[in-house]
């Protein structure tokens, strides 16, 4: 079956307001394939060297009953490339393919698929944790500079939406929004955030207020959260937005940037799926941690 012909944005607003299925965490599926994830570059490295391992992944979160596909150049970046001894052009080329091997793995899914093509924060190139804590001491102008090569890239290839995702801060979501207004794509935003704010610090009702002035924004909420953070940050886009609301948390671990390590929580954290999509959730799906045994479990209860 092709791609989904409908646009995502009509999916979500369609009659019913049905919820859609994201599909979950790549790193830890592709660490559980096998594969080498050190270097700072994380998934972008297996993008780069073990390109059949991302399309393994991404099959295995269509087989799971994933609807959307997240591509794989979260962590792709042109300065982050050089560091490595690469010039722009393996940067571009790198998204570029990101975007191909979510395409291929849709078109060969049993069910419409649509791919959102990731663009991670500033922070994850930086592979030292820092978009959990944004506040990079960088303009809007800066970090449109940082993220408009990347978009552009990535929309070279046609993907069906792109995901703004695990956004820290106000500034960068200011700036993304900037350089999505230059391209006309279509795109859903969402932020980490921690004790009801923004990463930064920021209350969210300031933050999700920058989406509901952007026509091209299909939907927004949170992502790589702790689950019981993600009610309270649907309630407050609600209360400022008129679009869908997207919700993929992680399992409700914390990530320790001096051991590269997850600290996993002491006991398993529910998700309220019922109360997202009372909430307005129409896209939900999970993010960290969270694998292709879990998607179907949450395809199940999405049904």
């Amino acid at each position: 079956m092709p791609r989904a012909s409908l646009p995502l944005a009509e999916a979500l607003n369609g009659p019913g307001g049905r919820t859609v299925l994201l599909d979950g965490g790549l790193s830890n599926q592709l660490a559980d394939q096998g594969c080498d994830l050190s270097g700072g570059q994380w998934t972008g490295r297996v993008l780069a060297e073990r390109p059949e391992q991302v399309t393994a992944a991404h099959t295995a979160y269509v087989r799971a009953g994933a609807e959307v596909l997240i591509t794989s150049g979260y962590q792709v970046g042109y300065a982050a490339s050089a560091r490595h001894g690469h010039g722009p052009q393996r940067s571009a080329a790198l998204l570029r393919r990101s975007v191909r091997l979510a395409a291929a793995a849709a078109r060969a899914a049993e069910h419409g698929v649509w791919v959102a093509a990731s663009v991670g924060p500033y922070g994850a190139v930086l592979a030292d944790g820092s978009e959990y804590r944004g506040r990079y001491g960088l303009s809007v102008r800066e970090l449109a500079v940082f993220h408009r090569p990347r978009i552009e890239a990535l929309l070279a290839e046609g993907p069906d939406v792109l995901a703004l995702e695990t956004v820290p801060d106000t500034l960068e979501a200011e700036a993304l929004l900037t350089v999505l207004a230059e391209t006309g794509a279509r795109a859903w935003l969402s932020y980490t955030v921690a004790d009801g704010r923004t990463r930064a610090g920021q209350p969210l009702p300031e933050a999700f207020a920058l989406a509901a002035a952007s026509p091209q924004v299909i939907a927004v909420g949170v992502n790589c959260c702790d689950p019981a953070e993600v009610l309270p940050a649907l309630e407050a886009a609600v209360a400022v937005t008129g679009t869908p609301l997207v919700a993929y948390p992680n399992d409700g671990s914390v990530w320790e940037p001096a051991t590269a390590t997850w600290r996993a929580p002491v006991t398993p954290v529910p998700w309220p799926t019922d109360a997202w999509r009372d909430a307005g959730a129409r896209l939900i799906g999970g993010c960290c941690r969270i694998g292709p045994d879990r998607i179907a479990a949450l395809a199940a209860t999405l049904r």
